[in-house]
């Protein structure tokens, strides 16, 4: 091969090696893309995950206190049948003293009976009056007493019923409280649910970037493989044409040598001074000439 096809060839190789490594550029630029982008991906389905866990665990949190408010809800509701079944009771008991009542209203009942109790208090009455009176008085007490059964069984059922407001009260305030609660867990519950979704996606896109990267790179790899031989075609290239014009430049110095060489033994076969120099060349020629003749 000769010097300018060796040229022509060190220029196309290089070429070739600059046209891989742009392609090799192109090739890295987009697997860092890759890279960045599924890197991005992953730490954000890193960060959901821990908001996940966070949101799990105010969840299931706000979850044991509706529970425990369900429970206290229910335990208060329970107190109240326990009162409507002793409502109920009374309340039969009092129909019964009812048909025991006399026809005589109470007011009127009790107004009779106060007035004779003044009576005997504030009037002079024979022992035989007084005995009536008595009588009279015990009777009505008798005819009242009824009533104030009555009486004290409707207390008992107003201070029972108030009592069963009370519960309901008590137990609506726990209702609202624990219903604010389940809102709130549901609310959570799905803020949760979203970011799952979210990491189900990103997981998946950063998954598709992976194989991206992967392909690209395993794509790539034969650029780098011809570029190394490329590489080592050019070195072998230039090292020949390197070899050669050192040869070159060995037989020019020879070939000048020669000459001054021939030129100095010319003038000292005319009986010509020689310079240093000269005179080194005849020496190192006859010198060359004794070794030839050795061998």
């Amino acid at each position: 091969m000769t010097e300018h096809q060796k040229t022509s060839q060190i220029e196309d190789v290089t070429q070739q090696i600059e046209k891989l490594r742009e392609q090799a550029n192109l090739a890295n630029a987009q697997i860092k893309n890759y890279i960045e982008k599924r890197n991005q991906l992953n730490d954000q389905v890193r960060k959901a995950h821990q908001e996940i866990t966070e949101l799990k665990t105010e969840r299931d949190s706000i979850n044991e206190k509706v529970k425990l408010l369900k429970q206290q809800r229910d335990f208060i509701r329970a107190k109240s049948t326990p009162i409507i079944d002793e409502v109920n009771a009374i309340k039969q008991k009092i129909s019964e003293l009812k048909k025991k009542v006399p026809r005589e209203r109470q007011r009127d009942l009790q107004e009779e009976l106060e007035a004779i109790e003044w009576k005997i208090q504030t009037t002079s009455l024979d022992l035989q009056e007084e005995k009536r009176l008595i009588e009279d008085v015990k009777q009505l007490e008798i005819q009242l007493s009824s009533y104030k059964k009555i009486d004290l069984r409707n207390k008992k059922i107003k201070d029972l019923l108030t009592q069963r407001r009370t519960f309901e009260a008590q137990a609506d305030v726990l209702h609202k409280e624990l219903t604010d609660l389940a809102t709130k867990s549901q609310e959570l519950h799905s803020k949760m649910m979203e970011k799952v979704n979210s990491v189900k996606i990103n997981k998946g896109e950063a998954d598709s970037l992976h194989q991206a990267y992967i392909k690209a790179k395993e794509q790539s790899a034969p650029l780098y493989e011809k570029i190394r031989e490329l590489t080592e075609k050019l070195k072998s290239l230039k090292a020949s044409v390197k070899e050669e014009d050192k040869a070159k430049k060995m037989a020019t110095e020879q070939a000048i040598k020669e000459k001054l060489g021939a030129e100095a033994r010319d003038k000292l076969q005319r009986g010509e001074k020689l310079s240093w120099n000269e005179f080194q060349l005849v020496m190192g020629d006859d010198a060359q000439d004794d070794s030839e003749t050795q061998d």
